[in-house]
Protein backbone atom coordinates (compact mmCIF):
# COMPACT_ATOMS: atom_id res chain seq x y z
CA UNK A 1 0.00 0.00 0.00
CA UNK A 2 1.86 3.04 -1.27
CA UNK A 3 1.29 6.26 1.29
CA UNK A 4 -0.06 9.71 -0.67
CA UNK A 5 1.78 12.90 0.10
CA UNK A 6 -0.86 15.61 2.20
CA UNK A 7 -2.29 18.53 -0.10
CA UNK A 8 -1.44 21.77 1.23
CA UNK A 9 -4.51 22.73 2.63
CA UNK A 10 -4.67 19.37 4.56
CA UNK A 11 -1.26 20.17 5.88
CA UNK A 12 -1.88 22.92 7.26
CA UNK A 13 -5.24 21.53 8.84
CA UNK A 14 -3.00 18.74 10.20
CA UNK A 15 -0.65 21.43 11.88
CA UNK A 16 -3.74 22.99 13.07
CA UNK A 17 -4.87 20.64 15.03
CA UNK A 18 -1.33 19.17 16.37
CA UNK A 19 -1.04 22.87 18.17
CA UNK A 20 -4.09 21.84 20.52
CA UNK A 21 -2.81 18.25 21.25
CA UNK A 22 -1.33 18.49 25.15
CA UNK A 23 1.48 16.09 25.30
CA UNK A 24 1.84 13.16 27.88
CA UNK A 25 4.98 13.89 29.55
CA UNK A 26 4.63 17.19 30.53
CA UNK A 27 8.70 16.95 31.61
CA UNK A 28 9.98 16.25 28.34
CA UNK A 29 9.36 19.08 25.68
CA UNK A 30 7.14 18.68 22.59
CA UNK A 31 9.16 18.00 19.17
CA UNK A 32 9.28 20.15 16.77
CA UNK A 33 6.94 19.83 13.93
CA UNK A 34 8.79 20.12 10.84
CA UNK A 35 7.74 17.66 7.79
CA UNK A 36 11.22 15.97 7.63
CA UNK A 37 11.71 14.38 10.72
CA UNK A 38 15.35 14.72 12.23
CA UNK A 39 17.66 11.94 12.89
CA UNK A 40 20.36 11.63 15.63
CA UNK A 41 23.42 12.11 14.16
CA UNK A 42 26.20 8.98 14.60
CA UNK A 43 28.50 11.33 16.48
CA UNK A 44 25.88 11.79 19.14
CA UNK A 45 25.12 9.12 19.43
CA UNK A 46 28.68 7.37 19.61
CA UNK A 47 29.09 9.69 22.76
CA UNK A 48 25.83 8.64 24.38
CA UNK A 49 27.75 4.79 24.25
CA UNK A 50 30.85 6.28 25.15
CA UNK A 51 29.36 7.83 28.74
CA UNK A 52 28.57 4.18 29.90
CA UNK A 53 31.47 2.77 31.89
CA UNK A 54 33.32 0.09 30.89
CA UNK A 55 32.70 -3.58 32.37
CA UNK A 56 35.51 -5.30 34.16
CA UNK A 57 37.37 -7.47 32.08
CA UNK A 58 36.47 -11.33 33.66
CA UNK A 59 37.61 -15.00 32.94
CA UNK A 60 35.59 -17.91 33.39
CA UNK A 61 36.34 -19.26 37.13
CA UNK A 62 37.18 -16.56 38.37
CA UNK A 63 35.61 -15.33 41.32
CA UNK A 64 33.47 -11.88 41.84
CA UNK A 65 35.38 -9.10 43.67
CA UNK A 66 33.29 -6.46 45.36
CA UNK A 67 30.83 -8.93 47.14
CA UNK A 68 29.67 -7.82 50.81
CA UNK A 69 28.00 -11.45 52.42
CA UNK A 70 25.22 -12.68 53.52
CA UNK A 71 22.52 -9.67 53.76
CA UNK A 72 19.80 -9.58 56.79
CA UNK A 73 18.42 -6.83 56.34
CA UNK A 74 15.66 -7.09 59.13
CA UNK A 75 17.37 -6.23 62.61
CA UNK A 76 17.40 -9.21 65.64
CA UNK A 77 15.18 -8.83 68.35
CA UNK A 78 17.85 -7.98 70.56
CA UNK A 79 18.56 -4.92 68.41
CA UNK A 80 15.73 -4.15 68.07
CA UNK A 81 14.90 -4.31 71.72
CA UNK A 82 18.15 -2.22 72.87
CA UNK A 83 17.14 0.26 69.84
CA UNK A 84 14.33 1.28 72.04
CA UNK A 85 14.69 4.76 73.90
CA UNK A 86 14.86 4.35 77.73
CA UNK A 87 12.22 5.46 79.52
CA UNK A 88 12.71 3.86 83.17
CA UNK A 89 14.99 5.21 85.34
CA UNK A 90 18.64 4.63 84.18
CA UNK A 91 19.93 3.50 87.73
CA UNK A 92 17.34 1.04 88.03
CA UNK A 93 17.67 0.00 84.62
CA UNK A 94 21.37 -0.83 85.04
CA UNK A 95 20.77 -2.90 88.09
CA UNK A 96 18.13 -4.83 85.79
CA UNK A 97 20.46 -4.95 83.03
CA UNK A 98 23.30 -6.55 85.61
CA UNK A 99 20.45 -9.19 86.50
CA UNK A 100 20.70 -7.54 89.82
CA UNK A 101 17.30 -7.00 90.06
CA UNK A 102 14.85 -10.19 90.71
CA UNK A 103 11.85 -10.33 88.62
CA UNK A 104 8.50 -9.95 91.07
CA UNK A 105 6.67 -12.58 88.86
CA UNK A 106 7.29 -15.33 85.70
CA UNK A 107 5.74 -16.92 82.75
CA UNK A 108 6.88 -19.60 80.63
CA UNK A 109 5.69 -19.85 76.96
CA UNK A 110 7.78 -22.63 75.78
CA UNK A 111 5.31 -25.58 74.15
CA UNK A 112 2.49 -23.04 73.49
CA UNK A 113 1.21 -21.81 70.09
CA UNK A 114 1.52 -18.38 69.09
CA UNK A 115 -1.97 -17.56 69.97
CA UNK A 116 -1.90 -19.93 73.19
CA UNK A 117 0.82 -17.66 74.32
CA UNK A 118 -0.65 -14.12 73.12
CA UNK A 119 -3.79 -14.68 75.31
CA UNK A 120 -1.71 -16.25 78.07
CA UNK A 121 0.76 -13.33 78.24
CA UNK A 122 -2.10 -11.03 77.88
CA UNK A 123 -4.22 -12.32 81.45
CA UNK A 124 -0.27 -12.74 82.95
CA UNK A 125 0.89 -8.34 82.51
CA UNK A 126 -2.83 -7.22 82.91
CA UNK A 127 -2.80 -9.14 86.42
CA UNK A 128 0.73 -8.43 87.17
CA UNK A 129 0.02 -4.90 86.47
CA UNK A 130 -3.28 -4.82 88.39
CA UNK A 131 -1.18 -6.17 91.05
CA UNK A 132 1.52 -3.36 91.34
CA UNK A 133 4.35 -5.11 90.45
CA UNK A 134 7.05 -3.73 88.60
CA UNK A 135 9.42 -6.41 87.01
CA UNK A 136 8.45 -9.60 85.67
CA UNK A 137 9.99 -11.89 83.90
CA UNK A 138 8.83 -13.46 80.14
CA UNK A 139 10.42 -16.58 78.82
CA UNK A 140 9.83 -17.48 75.38
CA UNK A 141 12.97 -19.93 74.49
CA UNK A 142 15.19 -19.06 71.86
CA UNK A 143 13.39 -21.01 69.62
CA UNK A 144 14.66 -24.54 67.27
CA UNK A 145 15.48 -24.68 63.55
CA UNK A 146 12.91 -27.24 61.81
CA UNK A 147 14.48 -30.10 60.11
CA UNK A 148 12.80 -28.75 56.99
CA UNK A 149 12.27 -25.10 56.37
CA UNK A 150 10.92 -25.35 53.38
CA UNK A 151 11.84 -23.11 49.91
CA UNK A 152 10.99 -19.90 52.75
CA UNK A 153 14.19 -19.18 55.01
CA UNK A 154 11.79 -18.95 58.71
CA UNK A 155 13.86 -17.01 61.73
CA UNK A 156 13.49 -19.72 64.83
CA UNK A 157 11.89 -18.79 67.93
CA UNK A 158 8.07 -17.43 66.74
CA UNK A 159 7.08 -16.49 70.69
CA UNK A 160 10.43 -14.55 70.65
CA UNK A 161 9.99 -12.58 67.53
CA UNK A 162 6.73 -11.49 68.28
CA UNK A 163 6.65 -10.52 72.07
CA UNK A 164 8.11 -7.23 71.78
CA UNK A 165 5.06 -6.54 68.90
CA UNK A 166 2.89 -8.31 71.60
CA UNK A 167 3.55 -6.12 74.56
CA UNK A 168 3.67 -2.83 72.51
CA UNK A 169 0.20 -2.86 71.13
CA UNK A 170 -2.82 -2.55 73.22
CA UNK A 171 -4.01 -3.54 75.60
CA UNK A 172 -0.50 -4.30 76.89
CA UNK A 173 1.20 -1.40 75.76
CA UNK A 174 -0.62 0.87 78.62
CA UNK A 175 0.85 -1.29 80.82
CA UNK A 176 4.35 -1.54 79.65
CA UNK A 177 7.57 0.98 80.59
CA UNK A 178 10.39 -0.91 78.84
CA UNK A 179 11.56 -4.43 77.42
CA UNK A 180 14.71 -5.78 77.60
CA UNK A 181 16.56 -9.05 77.09
CA UNK A 182 17.49 -10.67 79.88
CA UNK A 183 20.67 -11.64 81.43
CA UNK A 184 22.50 -14.85 81.56
CA UNK A 185 21.03 -15.71 84.90
CA UNK A 186 17.53 -15.14 84.58
CA UNK A 187 17.46 -17.00 80.67
CA UNK A 188 19.16 -14.62 78.65
CA UNK A 189 18.45 -14.68 74.69
CA UNK A 190 15.52 -16.59 75.84
CA UNK A 191 13.81 -14.33 78.24
CA UNK A 192 12.98 -10.81 78.35
CA UNK A 193 12.62 -8.50 81.55
CA UNK A 194 9.26 -6.45 81.20
CA UNK A 195 9.22 -3.53 83.16
CA UNK A 196 5.75 -2.51 84.02
CA UNK A 197 4.32 1.39 84.70
CA UNK A 198 3.30 2.20 87.75
CA UNK A 199 -0.22 1.79 88.32
CA UNK A 200 -2.31 5.03 88.74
Amino acid sequence: MSRRRLRPDELALWHEVAKTAQPLDRARPAPQRDDAPKRTAPAARRSQTQERPAPSPFRIGQSASGGTGAHDLAPSVSERVKSEPLRMDRKTHQRMKRGRLDPEARIDLHGMRADEAHAALQSFILSAYAQGRRLVLVITGKGRRSEDEGPIPRRPGVLRHQLPHWLSTPPLAGCVLQIREAHLKHGGAGAFYVYLRRRR
